[in-house]
C-alpha cells in the first residue's frame, strides 16, 4: 500500500518475473551448480589418463567449461540481476520483507557470489597456464563448485521460506527464517537435480567435442553416465521427502498448478508422463555408462532437453502452489499483509493507499475507485487486455455480458474458498461494490491500466 503499482497490461507482472527467474534457474542449476563439479571431475580424469590421452581429456573438459563459462557469465548473470529488478518492480513489499529477514544471509551470499565470479574467471583463464600443476587447478575447480553450491543453498532457504515460514511467525529471527520446514527437503532436492542436469548438459555437448575421437567419447560418456546414475537415486529419495514436506494446503493446488485450470483432468496423465521422462533420462544415462551411445546419436541430447522442461515446470508449480501467498501466511500475492486485512475491512482499502487519489468512495467517484481497487488488489496477477485478463475470466464464469453487481459482489466474498489460490478480497462492502461496477464497465468498454512507470507518481498523503 505504500508503493506505487508497476503494471504490464499485456505481458502480466507475474509472467515477467517468471520468464526471468525460470531462465536463470535453467542456466544456474545445470551449468554452474551441477556443471562445474562435472568439469572438475573430467579434468581430474585427465590427470589419471595415460600420457597419450591426458591432453584429449583436458581439451574436452576445457571446451565444456568454455560453454558453461560463456552462458553463466552472460545470460546467467544478467537474469540474476533481472530477478532483483523485476521482483522489486512487481512486488516491492515482498522483496522488502525478505531483505529485512534475510539481510545477513543475502550479505553472505553476495560475498560468496563475488568470490564465485573471481574463481570462475581465474579457473577459466588459468586453465592452460597451470598445465604443469594440474592438481592445484583441479582443486580450484572443486572449490569453485562448492562456492556455486553455497549460493544456491542460501537462496534455497529464502525460496523455501516464501512457501512455509514455519516458526518465524512467532520468533521473527534470521535463524528461524533460515531453518524453515521446507529448507532441507528443497535443498536436498535441488542439489542432486543440479548434479544430474550438469551431467546431462555434459552429455549434450559430448558429440560436438569428440568428433573423430570414438574412444574418448565412449570413455567420457561412461564417466558422465555414471555421474548421473550416482545422483539419480538421491534425487528420487529427495523428491519423495520434498513432496511429503509440502503443506497439504499447497498440495491442494497441485492439479491446477501442473495443468492449469483448463486441464485439471489431465493431472494424473501428466504425473505418468513425468515418471516416463525420468525413466528415459535413466535409460540414456545407463546406456552412456556402458559406452553404448553412438557419436552421432541424438539420444545424448534427450536427457538435457527433458530435464530443462521438467525443471521449468517445477519452478512454475513451486511458485503457484504457495498461492494465495507471496510469503506463506504473512503476505498475500497481491502484496498486502495478512495482518492488515482487518484494518482494510474496517476502513476500506483506499483510505490506506498512499498513491490512491480517492480516500472515500462516493456515487460520483466509485467507477474510478473501482479502477484503483483493481490496480491495488488484482493487477499483480490479472490484466485487462493481456495474459490472465479479467474479461476472459468473466466470460468463463458468467458467459456473455451483461453482468450484475450483486453477483460479482457475492463472488468476491467467497472467491478465496471457491479458488484457494486467490487471496481473500481485502476491502469492505463499499470497495467490493466499486470493484464490481468497474469490472462490469471493462467487460463492455475498452480500458488500459498503464502502471506508474507510465503515469508517474503523485503521493496523496
Amino acid at each position: 500500500m505504500d508503493f506505487p503499482i508497476f503494471h504490464l497490461d499485456f505481458l502480466n507482472n507475474r509472467f515477467l518475473i517468471g520468464i526471468i527467474a525460470v531462465l536463470h534457474v535453467l542456466i544456474n542449476h545445470p551449468l554452474a551448480v551441477g556443471g562445474i563439479p562435472l568439469v572438475a571431475l573430467l579434468e581430474w580424469k585427465g590427470t589419471k589418463a595415460p600420457e597419450g590421452q591426458s591432453k584429449l581429456w583436458d581439451d574436452l573438459a576445457f571446451r565444456i567449461l568454455f560453454v558453461f563459462f560463456i552462458v553463466t557469465t552472460t545470460v546467467g548473470a544478467m537474469t540474476g540481476v533481472g530477478i532483483w529488478l523485476s521482483a522489486s518492480l512487481v512486488n516491492p513489499t515482498a522483496i522488502g520483507s525478505l531483505i529485512r529477514v534475510f539481510f545477513w544471509a543475502w550479505f553472505v551470499e553476495w560475498i560468496v557470489f563475488v568470490t564465485e565470479v573471481v574463481l570462475i574467471l581465474y579457473y577459466f583463464l588459468s586453465w592452460h597456464k597451470r598445465s604443469q600443476d594440474k592438481r592445484k587447478h583441479v582443486r580450484l575447480g572443486f572449490i569453485l563448485a562448492f562456492a556455486s553450491w553455497v549460493t544456491m543453498a542460501i537462496i534455497t532457504a529464502i525460496l523455501a521460506f516464501m512457501m512455509d515460514p514455519g516458526n518465524w511467525q512467532t520468533d521473527r529471527s534470521l535463524l528461524q527464517g533460515f531453518l524453515n520446514p521446507l529448507y532441507l527437503p528443497q535443498l536436498l532436492f535441488r542439489t542432486p537435480l543440479a548434479m544430474v542436469m550438469g551431467g546431462a548438459a555434459g552429455l549434450f555437448l559430448l558429440p560436438f567435442f569428440t568428433k573423430g575421437k570414438e574412444q574418448l567419447r565412449q570413455q567420457a560418456g561412461r564417466t558422465i553416465g555414471k555421474w548421473m546414475l550416482a545422483w539419480l537415486p538421491v534425487l528420487g529419495a529427495a523428491s519423495v521427502w520434498y513432496y511429503l514436506a509440502v503443506p497439504d494446503a499447497m498440495k491442494a493446488n497441485l492439479s491446477v498448478a501442473n495443468t492449469t485450470q483448463e486441464f485439471t483432468n489431465w493431472y494424473e496423465g501428466l504425473v505418468y508422463l513425468m515418471i516416463t521422462a525420468i525413466a528415459v533420462v535413466t535409460a540414456v544415462a545407463s546406456a552412456a555408462s556402458l559406452g553404448r551411445l553412438k557419436s552421432s546419436s541424438f539420444l545424448s541430447m534427450v536427457p538435457f532437453v527433458i530435464l530443462l522442461m521438467l525443471l521449468s515446470h517445477f519452478e512454475r508449480v513451486r511458485e503457484f502452489i504457495r498461492k494465495p501467498y507471496a510469503i506463506g501466511q504473512y503476505l498475500y500475492s497481491n502484496g498486502l499483509r495478512a495482518a492488515d486485512y482487518p484494518l482494510f475491512k474496517q476502513d476500506g482499502l483506499l483510505k490506506h493507499a498512499a498513491y490512491s487519489s480517492i480516500k472515500e468512495i462516493t456515487a460520483d467517484n466509485r467507477l474510478q475507485a473501482g479502477r484503483e481497487i483493481f490496480v491495488i488488489a488484482c493487477s499483480r496477477c490479472h490484466t485487462l487486455n493481456g495474459i490472465n485478463n479479467v474479461r476472459n475470466n468473466l466470460l468463463k464464469m458468467y458467459g456473455e455480458p451483461p453482468y450484475f453487481v450483486e453477483n460479482l459482489r457475492k463472488f468476491m466474498g467467497v472467491m478465496h474458498t471457491a479458488r484457494g489460490y486467490m487471496p481473500p478480497f481485502p476491502g469492505n462492502e463499499s470497495d467490493a461494490d466499486a470493484l464490481a461496477r468497474y469490472l462490469i464497465y471493462v467487460s463492455e468498454n475498452e480500458d488500459v491500466i498503464p502502471g506508474s512507470q507510465t503515469t508517474g507518481l503523485r503521493l496523496t498523503r
